[in-house]
C-alpha cells in the first residue's frame, strides 16, 4: 500500500491567494486526458507545496497563456470556477497525491513538485482508479519497503505492518496532518525522510541522537525525548550513556541511535520531525570518541534575519579558510544558520574553546551588530554566535531534519554564493520539497564535509 503517488498534471488554470498569499498565485487548476477518449478531464487543484519564489515564477509563465474560458471537455464544478483564470494547458508538471475519488474524478490531499519540462501534454492521462491506470505514478514509499498487514488502529487511523532492508516495523495514523497550514501529514513526512536517507544518515549515524516530537502536529504540544521509548523494535541500535553523554557520571539511559533507514522511518513515525544530535560519534564499544566537527550556530535577534547571519557567515569563514578549516554552510531551516567543519581535537572541550574564541573576537570587532553573550536580552539588533553548540552535552539540529514550524521547512545545505547573495530572508527558506528538488539539482552539499583536512589541534583551543 503506497503512502503517497505522484503523477503528471496539465496546468490548466490558477486562483488568486487570499490571506496571506494576497498577491501571489494561490492555487494551480489541474487537468489530464482520458485514457479512452483523449478528452481533458479536470483533476481538481493544488494550492500547497510552493515556496514564494516559485509562485511568483509560475505567475509570469502564466501570465502569458490566458485564455478567456476553461479548456476542458465537461466544465468543472461550480465552485471549483469562482475566482479561476484559465490558460492553454502546455504546461505539465507533477505532483504527489494521497487518494483519487473515482466518482468525482479528483486528486485528493495534492502538493506540488514543480514543473516537467521534459514532458509533453499530450502524453498526461488521468488516472484510471487509485494506483492503476497508464501514469498512475509510483508508491513514494521506500523501494527496500513491503506492506505485510493492514488493521484498523486503536483511534481509528490505519495501522501497516512494512518491512524495510528485512527490518519489521508499524506505521500508525500516516494521514494524521502534522502541518496544519500545508496539509502536510505523517506520511508525506516519513515520505520526506525515506527519501532524504541517504545523504541524511552520515550526519546522525554513530551519534545518540535527540527527538522533538509533535504528535498532535505543529500546532499541538511537543515533546523531547533523549532516551529510547517503550515499543521500541528490538532491532533498533542503541548506546547505554549518561545523561551528560559520558558513561562515568550522571544518570544512565539508553539512547537511540538511528543509523540505518530503518531506524529513521521508525523515528518518523513517532512524528519526530526534529532531529538533534551532538558533534561526537561513540565507538563500537559503547564509548564516546572525541568530537569529529565544529558547529557555529548563528541566531539572529530581534530586528535581525538570517540575511545579517549571512553577513556574519563570510567574516567567520574568512577566520576559519585562515585557520585552516573549510566550512560548510546550512540553513537552520528556522530563523538562522550554521557553519560546519570537519575537525580532529586532542580533548573534548577543544572546540568549544576555539569557536568561543572566535566568537568574542567578532563581536569585539564589530559590538554593534554581533554578540557572543548568550542572555536574549544582550541579542535585540544583533546576531549572536553561539559557540556552546560544542558543548559535549549540547546538540544541534542535523543537516536535512525538518522543524517544527508553521511550514515543512527543513535543515538545508546552501552554497556560499547563495550565503553572499542573500538580500531577504525568504531566499533562503526552504521547504522539505525544495530540499528534494535541491538535490536532484545541486546533489549533497554537504558530501565533502568529513572527508575536508582539519589542524591536529585548533587554534586558541
Amino acid at each position: 500500500m503506497p503512502l503517497v503517488h505522484t503523477r503528471e498534471v496539465i496546468i490548466c488554470g490558477w486562483r488568486p491567494g487570499q490571506g496571506r498569499l494576497t498577491g501571489l498565485l494561490g492555487a494551480l487548476l489541474l487537468g489530464g486526458h482520458d485514457p479512452t477518449t483523449g478528452e481533458l478531464l479536470y483533476l481538481g487543484d493544488v494550492g500547497s507545496g510552493f515556496s514564494e519564489t516559485e509562485r511568483h515564477r509560475l505567475q509570469a509563465r502564466l501570465d502569458d497563456l490566458q485564455i478567456p474560458q476553461h479548456p476542458f471537455a465537461v466544465p468543472p464544478p461550480r465552485e471549483d470556477m469562482l475566482r479561476a483564470h484559465w490558460v492553454r494547458p502546455v504546461l505539465v508538471g507533477e505532483v504527489r497525491y494521497r487518494q483519487f475519488t473515482r466518482g468525482a474524478g479528483r486528486l485528493r490531499h495534492t502538493r506540488w513538485r514543480g514543473l516537467r519540462a521534459d514532458r509533453d501534454p499530450d502524453d498526461v492521462l488521468a488516472p484510471a482508479s487509485i494506483g492503476g491506470g497508464p501514469n498512475a505514478g509510483a508508491p513514494a514509499t521506500p523501494a527496500a519497503a513491503r506492506s505485510s498487514t493492514s488493521t484498523p488502529g486503536a483511534a481509528g487511523g490505519q495501522r501497516i505492518t512494512v518491512q524495510i532492508n528485512g527490518k519489521q516495523l508499524t506505521l500508525s495514523n500516516l494521514d494524521k496532518v502534522l502541518y496544519p497550514a500545508d496539509g502536510y501529514s505523517k506520511d508525506e513526512v516519513i515520505n520526506y525522510y525515506t527519501r532524504v536517507a541517504p545523504v541524511l544518515l552520515p550526519h546522525v549515524r554513530g551519534r545518540p541522537i535527540t527527538v522533538v516530537r509533535w504528535p498532535e502536529g505543529v500546532d499541538g504540544p511537543r515533546w523531547f525525548g533523549k532516551n529510547v521509548p517503550a515499543g521500541a523494535p528490538c532491532w533498533l541500535p542503541t548506546v547505554r550513556l549518561s545523561q551528560s553523554g559520558s558513561r562515568s557520571s550522571g544518570e544512565v539511559i539508553d539512547r537511540p541511535l538511528v543509523d540505518d533507514l530503518p531506524s529513521l522511518v521508525w523515528v518518523a513515525n513517532l512524528a519526530a520531525l526534529e532531529l538533534h544530535v551532538p558533534q561526537w560519534t561513540v565507538a563500537p564499544n559503547g564509548e564516546r570518541c572525541l568530537p569529529g566537527r565544529l558547529v557555529i550556530d548563528l541566531d539572529p535577534g530581534e530586528g535581525t534575519t538570517i540575511v545579517e547571519c549571512c553577513r556574519v557567515a563570510q567574516r567567520l569563514r574568512e577566520h576559519l579558510v585562515a585557520d585552516g578549516l573549510a566550512p560548510f554552510p546550512t540553513t537552520s531551516g528556522s530563523k538562522g544558520m550554521q557553519l560546519y567543519a570537519s575537525t580532529t581535537v586532542d580533548r573534548a572541550d577543544a572546540a568549544s574553546a576555539y569557536a568561543k574564541q572566535l566568537a568574542q573576537r567578532l563581536a569585539r570587532e564589530t559590538p554593534y551588530t554581533v554578540t557572543a553573550v548568550m542572555a536574549k536580552a544582550r541579542r535585540a539588533g544583533k546576531v549572536f554566535i553561539d559557540w556552546s553548540q560544542n558543548n559535549p552535552a549540547k546538540t544541534t539540529i542535523t543537516p536535512y531534519s525538518l522543524r517544527g514550524r508553521d511550514h515543512p521547512t527543513a535543515a538545508t545545505p546552501i552554497t556560499w554564493e547563495e550565503v553572499a547573495a542573500c538580500r531577504r530572508p525568504s531566499q533562503l527558506s526552504f521547504t522539505a520539497d525544495d530540499v528534494l528538488a535541491r538535490l536532484v539539482g545541486l546533489g549533497d552539499l554537504l558530501a565533502d564535509l568529513d572527508s575536508t583536512g582539519a589542524p591536529p589541534v585548533l587554534p586558541g583551543s
